[in-house]
């Protein structure tokens, strides 16, 4: 039976948080353990979902994987399968990193047009285009990507925006790829960064970690490693941001507050005070937030998947903000949401206004995807009465011990299941 979460509002949170391993940068870190024969070894996993749906992708391309608490271990066999099917991939985007492996392993790739969270349209286009320059042939058949290429070759790709993705799957054909290939518009985030010191780690050759520019040069063979998972900025931000909502005083361990630089300040500029330490981060917030703006843009800007967050700190802030989503287009799904919980808020096009109200008003409401779920917990810590939070697996897939942090924290939160027909 599927869960829901029963929050009451009006509790500051107080404590401390330590944050595990990020969920966008794990996932791909066991994709790229395809590129090597024998035994890598992840630390620092988080304890979410998604590690386990990506195992058993990895185990139906004939890996061996191992789940030890905070350690996977990946055996992968000096001839993997090629084809990742739809029951494997079908319940999470990250899937897709397997394609750029396969390609470069195997030189030939079978991947079913992966699931996910509900945001907007993703296409696989860039991927493509990028995997084609390199030299393979792919089109889209019976409902999955297919590639394949007798050689890859280095390769000038220009990205036309900067994906995540995209530069993810291009990097880790290109380290096996003959010659030298240059990402141009590469993928900023800390999480491309992560992945590079792994890659480098096993052998290959990579600079411009961190810009926008990556060369690389191919390498004929990887070897395995053993690589920490840095700590998960977006779960972090979440506890930043629940504090400063519920005018709470938070200190967050195990990611660096490099990474959130941004974010941090806009928390700066909401009225906390924000104090950056070694291994992440305090936020105190005595009085009511006040109204700030955000527009969302690929890292170093604000991230995307703290949106929902943003806009229920917007929601119970002191004036009115103005939210710019220029990554997603159907983010704003989220709003419908809060406006059940009494927000005042209009959406046009990319823009959202949320004029802040001094408490909301609990309300069923229904999560869409992994932050969003988020964002409607932290909305409802500050609801009078008891919010009930449904299809709430979406949460799961992102967020370690989501009630048991909230509940150590002060905050009211329990998992009960949902009713019947409660679902959409």
């Amino acid at each position: 039976m599927s869960e829901r979460f029963l929050v009451t509002g009006g509790n500051r949170l107080v404590g401390e948080v330590s944050v595990g391993g990020a969920k966008n940068s794990v996932l791909k870190l066991m994709a790229a353990a395809l590129l090597a024969e024998g035994t890598t070894t992840v630390t620092n996993c988080p304890d979410i979902l998604d590690v386990p749906l990506m195992a058993d992708v990895l185990r139906g391309l004939g890996c061996e994987v191992d789940l030890d608490d905070s350690v996977v271990r990946i055996t992968t066999p000096a001839e993997p399968k090629h084809h990742a099917d739809f029951a494997a991939v079908r319940q999470f985007r990250a899937s897709v990193c397997v394609l750029g492996p396969l390609v470069a392993r195997c030189r030939r790739a079978v991947v079913a047009l992966p699931g996910g969270d509900a945001i907007g349209s993703r296409p696989l286009d860039m991927h493509q285009s990028g995997l084609r320059l390199l030299g393979a042939h792919s089109t889209i058949e019976h409902g999955c990507v297919v590639a394949q290429a007798e050689d890859l070759h280095g390769a000038n790709i220009r990205l036309a925006f900067p994906s995540v993705g995209a530069t993810e799957n291009i990097l880790m054909a290109a380290v096996l790829a003959k010659g030298e290939t240059v990402i141009d518009n590469a993928a900023r985030e800390p999480e491309i960064v992560d992945l590079c010191n792994m890659l480098i780690q096993m052998g290959a050759k990579i600079q411009g970690a961190g810009t926008s520019t990556l060369t690389i040069q191919g390498v004929p063979k990887l070897e395995p490693t053993t690589h920490r998972v840095i700590g998960d900025r977006i779960v972090a931000a979440t506890w930043g941001i629940a504090a400063s909502m519920t005018r709470g005083d938070v200190r967050v361990r195990g990611v660096n507050p490099k990474h959130l630089g941004l974010v941090l300040d806009k928390l700066r500029v909401a009225g906390a005070e924000v104090t950056a330490e070694a291994d992440g981060f305090r936020v105190v917030q005595e009085a009511r937030p006040t109204a700030v703006n955000f527009a969302t843009l690929p890292y170093p800007g604000f991230p995307t998947d703290l949106q929902p967050m943003a806009i229920g700190l917007a929601a119970v802030a002191e004036g009115t903000s103005m939210i710019t989503e220029n990554v997603f287009e159907a983010r704003f799904r989220f709003v419908e949401e809060m406006i059940r919980l009494g927000a005042d808020a209009r959406t046009d096009g990319h823009h959202a206004v949320i004029r802040g109200i001094a408490q909301l008003s609990s309300a069923p409401v229904w999560s869409s995807d992994i932050r969003a779920g988020a964002g409607l917990v932290l909305a409802g810590l500050v609801a009078d009465g008891v919010t009930e939070v449904h299809d709430v697996f979406h949460i799961d897939r992102g967020y370690p011990r989501f009630v048991e942090i909230l509940q150590e924290l002060g905050g009211r939160i329990e998992r009960v299941d949902a009713e019947p027909g409660s679902s959409r």
